[in-house]
């Protein structure tokens, strides 16, 4: 397993997709107004899923905007959007332009510390359009993320720093899986933002 710890422009995957880290997104003060923003202004809620015919409600919240309130669709569950916020609009402008992407949604995270994390899986939903960029931007804790390889099992792993730009390119979602592995050492939220390319709108 390789794990990379500062990395920019360069593809941290060794085949199979594109993965781009940029750690110094957002400047240590900008990167401390949003979080703490984020904190007070998004409407969070604890996510839902049915797995293996259980309703599961977690630890983790979770909250969903768009251009339009449009539904989506995961783990057996059905999410409407909200409309965006003078702040996420701030931010996916910051991310268009960094990235040349276009993104029309935004899925954010709240891990309230590291006993809340997430289980292997790829973004692969058939409402996100095929093999398009999802960017996801970290503020809070610093957390080790992971990927594994479907076929090879070989794994990449990665610490996501505060105010740091991820993008996953290209057909990552197809050939590797992503994680955020619990731990007992963090004590501290993450809030986690992932910009999305829904072909549904």
């Amino acid at each position: 397993m390789h794990l990379f710890q500062r990395s920019e422009q360069e593809n941290l995957l060794p085949y199979d997709g594109v993965l781009l880290y940029l750690p110094d997104f957002l400047p240590i003060e900008e990167a401390n107004r949003v979080f703490d923003s984020l904190m007070e202004e998004i409407e969070w809620k604890p996510d839902e899923a049915i797995l293996y015919g259980k309703h599961i409600i977690t630890k983790r919240n979770v909250a969903w905007y768009a251009e339009k309130g449009f539904s989506y669709r995961y783990s057996g569950t059905t999410k409407t959007a909200l409309s965006w916020s003078p702040l996420l609009l701030e931010l996916k402008t910051k991310v268009e332009l960094t990235s040349k992407e276009i993104f029309n949604s935004c899925l954010l995270n709240l891990y309230h510390d590291g006993s809340e994390g997430m289980a292997w899986h790829s973004d692969d939903e058939t409402s996100l359009s095929p093999n398009s960029t999802i960017a996801s931007v970290s503020f809070g804790a610093e957390r080790i993320f992971r990927y594994k390889h479907k076929k090879t099992g070989e794994q990449v792993a990665l610490q996501l720093e505060h105010g740091s730009l991820l993008l996953m390119k290209d057909v990552i979602q197809r050939h590797w899986l992503h994680s955020l592995p619990k731990t007992m050492k963090v004590k501290r939220p993450r809030i986690n933002l992932t910009f999305r390319q829904f072909g549904l709108i």
